[in-house]
């Protein structure tokens, strides 16, 4: 089994495939991984040595971006956004969609569940 990035790649998926479970590589990503490790596409995981797998780690480790790492940079791009107060930060402080959306019918997403709002008692004569 190969382990990378502390993520256990599936081993009987494609090598191609196997990458992609990895945050922040997609399929073009793990194509030129491959490329650059000079391992065909179609071996799977399982079937890697272990001189491919420490290829495919170095890469990953010198080049790319991914895991916690990404998933802090993300983090910290959104508060910086939300504190400089432009409107995608307002945007994402109140929980709406932050791409031009109309947010009338749709967008349940980004409000989450429904809030009904009772209409007020008309008072009797």
């Amino acid at each position: 089994m190969a382990r990378i990035r502390g993520i256990d790649l599936p081993k009987n998926k494609r090598g191609v495939i196997g990458l992609t479970y990895i945050y922040g590589i997609g399929p073009s990503f793990s194509v030129s991984i491959l490329d650059e490790a000079n391992i065909s596409h179609d071996i799977k995981v399982q079937d890697w040595t272990d001189d491919q797998a420490n290829a495919i780690r170095d890469i990953i480790g010198d080049k790319y971006t991914v895991e916690g790492e990404l998933r802090a940079e993300t983090k910290m791009n959104i508060k910086r956004l939300m504190d400089i107060g432009c409107y995608r930060g307002i945007r994402h402080r109140m929980g709406l969609p932050l791409r031009g959306q109309k947010t009338k019918n749709n967008s349940r997403t980004r409000k989450g569940k429904r809030k009904t709002v009772a209409n007020k008692k008309v008072a009797a004569k």
